[in-house]
């Protein structure tokens, strides 16, 4: 025993490091047998196998697993009647007529979240014969069960062995020994909410992967010696050069067990091979569980786990005693993940997460990828966008993901299945929360990637702070510094939390509607958050920042081949079609695409521009399917590009290094001088060296207007490194023009750009005497235009005619999640089309989408609802509607009415012109046009139908 007290670790590491632990391993292949194939099966609706003792008799149908009722095709067809496991906020589905065809037997669609080909909540039935080998006689045999879904309750030959309901950890039921030959196995699994943990967590939700019933993991028979390892968790010390391990030895015999214990750490994923020397003790297993802690040497040569170096170990444990033997051998990782003031560190260094959300979203299979090669997928194309991150909203990853982002060097915050429910009530929730939590930090407790715990997302109750403030000290008081704590996602932020995720620092509040920053306030790159890092003393993460929308692609649609479809984008699309647009469902993606990359530069570079700052949770990446459909992301559904943005493009302002700018404003006058003060935000591997910055100005077509260098410097890590300051005279710069500054630094890939705009100082807006302006269908309009004259209609405010719904709000930025789930939140819209070689914007320099000096047009103008015009019209200047309305929307059309040519333009161009160089502009450009012989509108259309746009009409 003197050897093994010299092994017993004297004191609990503070350092905060992780190591991979793996899904328990036996010693050789004999000692598991793989259940996965066909298995008896029925479902039992009525609950009443149990009663009628169904783990007895033989079951009537047949299933295949792993997999779920839904891919084997059992369930319920869907109806109105469906109890979803999800919140329908708008329940316009349920009753109005434009749905109705969608509400028809045989032809249920849902405008919701994507419609799944059969729905089943209840208990369901699964049998398999399984036969003992010989060679198993005595043994302990334990069925290993992974992601059941919910509930599981096992029978061997009619004996109950127990339940269980983990929605994150492997079921485990300790058989015993049995003997050789064939048993009945029968498993009842329920997924059935009986614990209520929120309807909407994705670890339960039909908004997303569904709620499905099944196994979809591995499934298998696993058998030990009576003496066998029960744990191993490694607790590495990068500061010492060593890992703590430790080892639970179970014993189910009746006598002492002596023998030997012996530890070998070696590379499993890593570009070099390390070994140390194994570490070999004595032990005596005396009692039912036996713990023994060793201090391992790592040596000199160890590696470290990080994003740049995911250096991976595997940690083997073998015990010997006269008559048994055993090995486990876990993965882990050489790193310390920690708090350091207001940043994080990885290893000492500063880190700053790069993260998007992943609400369990797998369209195919209603249920998260088991498989390392899935997950490695999903964290390449993160991590080709910049992102070193993954937060799991309200739910937790298999086994594969922890894999996976292990050897991608990815970072994950891993949630405890809930998102909203009331906490700390005394009901079955709580106490769920603290078991499932001890599950996760057992099961998936050493892999380097898992840097962040929280219960869930968003907690309600009078008493969730009480209550999570006790499940965080909970969690601190196992001294497992391999993570940082905190309450939850979104707030209760406590004083014990090591780490806060909150909602305030972003560009847009749920709510906000039009009062959020970027449709508020003029365009600018100075914002930053460092008034929220002020108030903490802990890192600061910002809560599920972006959210902006993209018009649906329905070339998608066919991608649906699983268990779900996307009907959803069917029933939009119908509607675009009714509205007599569907040839325009394209531009409308790549308009709304582009605007939304723009939107989500300056999101990302708000935080990136911080100083102190923590990091970001995008929400999101990918698209959202659920919740009235959240198309928020770049990518789609499946992780697949839509088309306008690369990610080579996006990590220009997301990524491990970014120059950055600030600038005051985005559009400037040609008395001016240009001014950008350049900075960086710098997280790689280590400083860079005497950089040199480099930058330069262009115009639209890449003719350089001006360039230079910044003095060298060594650039540190962290936010906001001043590099200096670019200023340029515009005074020789005479014609409206949209430059692009762009910065870099010299011999590396980090470079950044910013559009910005120049305008003459003085530009002629005089009224030609053949160009009428008017903001009223009066007499004299009428007049103008029976007689062939050119009138100029610029509605006077708050004039244009509303629909239903009620006016269009102005809105500059794209939908914020969407309309269904918000009730409509601000603004509606995705943002214009236009045509910009269509003549009346030859003097208006713009790309085919919005970008940021159509701020000063959109939010100062009324969006006009062009429906009862002729279906042939398109606006010059088109208003991208939501997908659930797909309105014709305009800023600016023209028509022929009687003998006369009419522009419509519901943009303000005359109130404080002096004071917005767009808008004097866009004034100058349209009258330029009306002069030209290009004016020449080909569509004719009536005065009744003008009239109609306008809410009063005056008889004078």
């Amino acid at each position: 025993m003197d050897r093994i007290n010299k092994k017993i670790v004297t004191a609990i590491s503070t350092i905060i490091l992780i190591a991979i632990v793996s899904t328990p391993a036996t010693a050789n292949q004999q000692d598991v047998i793989s259940l996965a194939g066909q298995w008896g099966f029925n479902l039992d609706n009525k609950a009443v196998g149990e009663k009628e003792n169904w783990f007895d008799a033989d079951l009537t149908q047949s299933i295949t697993l792993p997999g779920s009722t839904a891919e084997n095709g059992f369930g319920d067809d869907i109806s109105v009647d469906t109890e979803w496991t999800g919140t329908v906020v708008d329940k316009s589905w349920y009753t109005e007529e434009k749905y109705e065809k969608y509400r028809q037997p045989g032809s249920i669609k849902l405008p919701f979240w994507l419609t799944p080909l059969k729905h089943y909540v209840g208990p369901a039935w699964y049998q398999k014969i399984i036969e003992i080998p010989n060679n198993w006689r005595d043994k302990r045999i334990v069925l290993f069960l992974e992601r059941a879904h919910w509930e599981t309750k096992v029978w061997i030959d009619g004996k109950e062995k127990g339940s269980q309901n983990s929605l994150a950890a492997p079921h485990q039921y300790d058989l015993g020994s049995l003997a050789p030959g064939n048993h009945r196995l029968a498993i009842r699994i329920d997924n059935t909410v009986k614990i209520d943990i929120g309807i909407d967590s994705h670890s339960i939700s039909d908004q997303t992967q569904t709620n499905w019933n099944g196994i979809i993991g591995k499934i298998e028979l696993r058998a030990t010696d009576p003496v066998w390892i029960e744990e191993v968790q490694v607790y590495p010390n990068v500061q010492n050069k060593t890992a703590k391990v430790h080892i639970t030895i179970a014993n189910n015999t009746t006598k002492t067990a002596d023998g030997t214990l012996t530890l070998q750490a070696k590379t499993s994923h890593s570009e070099r091979q390390h070994r140390p020397a194994p570490e070999t003790i004595d032990f005596t297993a005396s009692k039912p569980q036996t713990k023994i802690e060793i201090e391992y040497p790592m040596t000199d040569d160890l590696l470290l786990w990080d994003e740049f170096s995911p250096n991976v170990y595997q940690m083997t444990a073998t015990i010997t005693t006269a008559e048994y033997s055993d090995t486990k051998a876990v993965d882990f990782g050489m790193r310390q993940f920690a708090a350091s003031g207001t940043q994080f560190t990885i290893n000492g260094r500063k880190t700053f997460l790069r993260g998007t959300l992943e609400c369990c979203i797998f369209p195919l299979t209603g249920y998260p990828d088991m498989t390392v090669t899935g997950w490695l997928r999903i964290f390449r194309i993160a991590k080709s966008h910049g992102l070193n991150h993954m937060r799991f909203h309200s739910w937790c990853p298999p086994e594969a993901a922890f894999t996976a982002a292990d050897q991608m060097g990815f970072m994950l915050h891993v949630e405890c299945g809930s998102w909203g429910h009331s906490l700390g009530d005394g009901k079955s929730v709580d106490r769920f929360i603290y078991d499932e939590s001890d599950r996760i930090l057992k099961t998936y407790g050493n892999h380097p990637s898992f840097c962040l715990l929280a219960y869930g997302n968003e907690p309600g109750g009078e008493n969730h702070i009480k209550y999570l403030t006790s499940l965080v000290k909970h969690w601190q008081a196992k001294e497992d510094p391999r993570r940082l704590y905190t309450t939850a996602a979104g707030w209760a932020t406590i004083s014990q939390n090591q780490y806060q995720v909150i909602p305030g620092p972003r560009c847009q509040y749920w709510q906000a509607n039009l009062t959020g920053r970027l449709n508020a306030n003029p365009p600018e790159t100075v914002t930053d958050y460092r008034d929220f890092v002020t108030k903490y003393s802990v890192p600061i993460v910002s809560h599920e920042i972006g959210q902006w929308c993209v018009y649906p692609n329905f070339d998608e649609i066919k991608k649906y081949t699983g268990v779900t479809r996307a009907y959803n984008f069917e029933i939009f699309r119908d509607d675009l079609k009714e509205n007599h647009m569907l040839d325009q469902a394209k531009d409308f993606l790549r308009a709304s695409g582009k605007f939304q990359a723009h939107l989500y530069k300056e999101e990302i570079e708000s935080a990136l521009r911080t100083p102190g700052f923590g990091g970001f949770q995008l929400l999101d990446l990918h698209d959202f399917s659920g919740q009235g459909t959240a198309l928020i992301g770049v990518l789609d559904a499946f992780w697949d590009e839509k088309g306008y943005i690369k990610p080579q493009q996006y990590r220009r302002f997301c990524s491990q290094t970014v120059p950055l700018a600030r600038m005051e404003k985005r559009v400037w006058t040609s008395d001016e001088t240009f001014n950008a003060n350049v900075e960086i935000s710098h997280f790689g591997p280590a400083p860079i060296e005497k950089a040199i910055t480099l930058w330069s100005i262009t115009d639209a077509k890449g003719c350089k207007i001006a360039s230079g260098q910044l003095p060298a410097k060594t650039i540190p890590l962290g936010n906001a490194t001043p590099l200096g300051e670019i200023e340029l005279p515009l005074s020789n710069i005479t014609n409206a023009q949209k430059l692009l500054l762009a910065v870099s630094i010299k011999g590396t890939d980090f470079s950044n750009d910013w559009d910005f705009w120049l305008y003459p100082d003085d530009i002629d807006i005089t009224i030609p005497k053949d160009i009428l302006i008017a903001d009223k269908l009066n007499r004299k309009v009428r007049k103008k235009l029976k007689k062939g004259g050119k009138v100029m209609l610029i509605p006077a405010p708050d004039t244009v005619s509303p629909d239903k719904y009620g006016k269009v709000p102005p809105g500059f930025t794209t939908i914020f999640w969407n309309t269904q789930f918000t009730a409509r939140q601000e603004p509606h819209t995705l943002g214009i089309l236009c045509n910009p070689e269509h003549p009346a914007l030859a003097e208006f320099p713009t790309e085919f989408h919005s970008n940021w000096q159509w701020w000063y047009l959109v939010t100062k103008s009324q969006i006009m609802i062009l429906n009862n015009l002729p279906i042939e019209l398109r606006p010059i200047v088109q208003v991208i509607d939501d997908w659930n309305t797909n309105r014709k929307l305009g800023l600016i059309f023209e028509a022929k009415v009687a003998k006369g040519k009419l522009l419509v333009c519901s943009i303000d161009l005359q109130g404080n012109l002096d004071k917005c160089p767009v808008a004097r502009q866009m004034l100058h450009s349209l009258l330029a046009y009306m002069q030209s012989d290009y004016f020449d509108p080909k569509l004719q259309s009536e005065i009744t139908e003008i009239e109609k746009l306008l809410t009063t009409q005056p008889n004078h």
